[in-house]
Order: structure tokens, then sequence, then C-alpha cells
């Protein structure tokens, strides 16, 4: 059990079925009336988000997620396969759970699985990884009055904007929370 004055930003919880971790949360003790907690939680099944109010101090259930390092290993149709380095056991993921990581995964990389008593709930991958441009649009002479940037598409089929220097073939990092260009590597 974990009382909602001890939230902190990452921690896993249960309430009325669900899986949620926190994103964010906030103590108010308003002048007049008791305290209470803001938080923000990312349904860890369905990955939508829920905004609740807490009164301070309530017991909440924890949730204990393991994370497992897993090598993503190829998929067939929408069924994708992660392999254990140390056993070699193989599991499968339906596309739908990790949908947006596919766009920055590529064979023989390196995940963390998350599963809740048996039960996978998607892949966490790194805050940054370092992919290939395949295809990327030619600069625009003369289009440089602001920051200019262009279209690109790196080795999953994911699409962003980069600075103009950016050609195909470079290895570019991309942050996986925002989906946006880093740096060259």
């Amino acid at each position: 059990m974990i009382s909602t004055n001890n939230f902190k930003t990452g921690v896993t919880i249960q309430h009325e079925g669900n899986l949620y971790t926190v994103m964010e949360f906030q103590h108010v003790k308003p002048g007049k009336g008791p305290a209470f907690v803001r938080s923000k939680l990312r349904n860890l099944r369905t990955g939508g988000i829920l905004d609740k109010t807490w009164r301070a101090g309530e017991k909440l259930a924890t949730a204990h997620i393991d994370k497992d390092k897993m090598n993503y290993s190829y998929n067939m149709g929408d069924t994708y396969i992660f392999m254990d380095n140390e056993t070699y056991e193989q599991i499968e993921i339906d596309k739908k759970q990790i949908e947006y990581q596919l766009n920055f995964i590529i064979e023989g990389m390196d995940v963390l699985v998350i599963s809740f008593e048996g039960e996978i709930l998607g892949v966490d991958i790194a805050e940054k990884v370092t992919l290939t441009v395949t295809d990327a649009d030619p600069a625009v002479k003369g289009n440089t009055a602001q920051t200019a940037t262009k279209d690109c598409t790196v080795e999953t089929g994911f699409m962003l904007q980069v600075p103009l220097f950016v050609e195909r073939g470079d290895k570019i990092v991309i942050n996986t929370n925002t989906g946006k260009y880093d740096t060259r590597a």
C-alpha cells in the first residue's frame, strides 16, 4: 500500500482494477478545508491518461511491475517476437500494445518488456535511440530565415523534421518521448 502523500513520478498503483503509473502529482493545502493530491496517471493497459484528485493520506495498492531486458528478434505480421538473451525464451507481443515504440525499434535492439503478474503490458525503450536516415528531402536554398528543417524518414519508416544538413545515410539520435530530432550521431 502507498499513501497519496508518498506519490512520486513513476510509482505504479492499482485503482479500480486498472494499473496506472504516476506521471505528475501536486500536493495542495488550501487555506480552508483538507489537503488533497492532484495527479495525472497513465493507464498501463490502454495508454490512456487519467486526471484524478485524491484526499491527502488516502491509501492505494501498489503494483509490482517486472521489467525484463529482451532483444527484438523479428515480426510475423502483427506479432512481434522478443527473446531473453540469457534463457533464450521467446515471447510474442501484439502490434497494438507497442505501436508507438515500433517507430524506434530495429531488429537486434535491446528493450525492457514490461509485465504484471505474467501479463505483458508493452515495452519500454531508451529515451534516445540512434537510427539511420533512409530518405531525406533536399535542402531548399535560401530557406534559412528561421531555423530551417526538412522531412526525413528513418529505417523504421518513422518520419520527422530534421535540420537541412542531415542527408540520406546519416545516423541521427531521436528523442523517443517527443519523436523529435536530437543530434547527429
